[in-house]
């Protein structure tokens, strides 16, 4: 196990180093340029176009047959399946561990990771519905393995596969193991209740999911995830009233040691700015997954005959999770007195909570993190199989969907900083093939986002609002 660790720490080096640094924020800051920064400029548009498209049609005036069949689930629900692997211990142990590893300057780079990475994120989803496919099932698949394969051709075609291969294994961390560890732990901390037990009740709760397919996981994400969003928001808000006095020395703390090293106080070891950002892009990413490629692959299933539609709602998903839930969780830690404690993870954010809460904002913390955890698992596993069924064909899916069920109890039990290395290595791997496909990729994005706000790409009986 030591080897191992050593040996994935050095590769976690490599991938996490300048090079993923200037690939992630580069990439974002290049699309945003030449979609000259219109994710931020069409923000109110996107929360529009996703309350619209909450029915199963897509919400034109007159669908035809023919659209009405295009995929399997709503707009909303795609987006509510991405946000369900989106919304995670990201929020609540990654926010943490940023800010115990890099300072609260970390919080920073991740809201710089956030606004540049929702021009990554519309394209993801612009890319994954204009080059998706129909597999054998009837069911509609996409992702970055078949925007590279459709989009870039049969010579790139390796690099759909390796993304693929580090999507079905990294689905087993950052969205399974990962998961399963961190409730497992908030659970033994909170409710004395032991590891194994925590993980055999996710696996048979999510198993019963799972095994159902993208239909099933998309109608309880489409009830939970907005639910469990809400109920962290109100919780974190009611913490930062207590706390208001201390809200703008928060702020000040974030943008000053953006720039600045902070030096060791209390039981925090200290940060330099390259730590800062390391943590806050790397937290950042692993929270909101712009540039990963996760989400398009569950946006290539939703009812829509338009990829920029798609991927206006599908920019939402990286605002919500990191502008909107990571800086309660950010806020709420850095509020309190904590967080120079020493402390790390989900206890550092549970800690913080029970600082203004006594008694039950601990609780709080363990309850959002394991339906955050939960629902996380049940999007990732649509990932995983999806890559998987890239590779292999479609028989493999019921094979693989079994196999990360059961990886669920092994993940509760298992070595917690192992699991988070893993997760963290095999993030930056998937992003490498995705990024490249996305620069390479830019001009169609750019074609299909100029056509559609200049009204030529717009389906009968939808009527664009330009005033947006």
């Amino acid at each position: 196990m030591e080897t191992l660790t050593s040996l994935l720490g050095a590769i976690n080096g490599v991938v996490w180093g300048p090079v993923m640094l200037i690939l992630l924020l580069g990439v974002g800051i290049y699309l945003q340029v030449g979609l000259k920064l219109m994710p931020i400029r069409k923000l109110g548009m996107g929360f529009k176009l996703m309350w619209g498209g909450r029915d199963a049609k897509p919400s034109v005036a007159k669908p035809t047959d023919k659209e009405s069949d295009e995929g399997e689930i709503s707009p909303f629900d795609a987006l509510m399946t991405a946000l369900s692997a989106t919304i995670g211990t990201g929020n609540i142990a990654g926010v943490a561990t940023a800010i115990a590893l890099g300072g609260p300057g970390a919080v920073f780079w991740m809201w710089i990771t956030a606004l540049v990475g929702m021009a990554t994120k519309f394209a993801e989803a612009v890319l994954a519905v204009r080059y998706r496919e129909t597999d054998s099932t009837g069911y509609h698949v996409g992702g970055p393995m078949f925007y590279i394969k459709n989009g870039l051709g049969q010579k790139w075609l390796w690099l759909g596969g390796l993304f693929a291969f580090f999507g079905a294994v990294a689905a087993f961390g950052i969205g399974n193991t990962v998961q399963s560890n961190s409730v497992a732990d908030a659970m033994d901390a909170t409710f004395s209740i032991p590891h194994w037990l925590t993980g055999v009740v996710i696996m048979v709760l999510a198993g019963a999911v799972i095994l159902g397919g993208i239909k099933r996981i998309a109608k309880v994400a489409g009830k939970l995830v907005p639910v469990m969003g809400i109920a962290y928001v109100v919780a974190g808000l009611l913490v930062l009233i207590i706390n208001a006095s201390q809200i703008g020395e928060a702020f000040s703390l974030i943008f000053y040691y953006a720039f600045n090293p902070m030096a060791a106080a209390g039981g925090f070891a200290g940060a330099a700015v390259m730590a800062a950002i390391r943590f806050g892009v790397a937290r950042g990413i692993f929270s909101n997954e712009a540039g990963l490629g996760s989400a398009p692959i569950a946006h290539a299933a939703a009812k829509t005959k338009n990829p920029v539609r798609q991927g206006l709602i599908a920019m939402l998903g990286t605002f919500i999770d990191t502008i909107i839930v990571c800086t309660i969780t950010a806020l709420v830690i850095l509020t309190s007195t904590v967080w120079q404690t020493g402390e790390q993870g989900a206890s550092l954010t549970a800690l913080s909570f029970d600082a203004a809460l006594p008694g039950f904002g601990n609780q709080i913390v363990a309850v959002a993190l394991a339906i955050f955890a939960f629902t996380t698992i049940l999007g990732w596993s649509f990932y995983g199989e999806k890559c998987c069924q890239f590779l292999f064909g479609t028989r493999s899916i019921m094979l693989y969907r079994v196999l990360f069920v059961l990886a669920i109890p092994l993940g509760a039990i298992a070595q917690l900083g192992f699991i988070w290395l893993m997760a963290d290595t095999f993030n930056a791997m998937m992003a490498i093939p995705n990024l490249i496909a996305l620069a390479l990729l830019s001009p169609v994005v750019f074609k299909l986002t100029k056509d559609y706000f200049d009204g030529k790409d717009v389906l009968p009986g939808e009527e664009l609002d330009h005033d947006q």
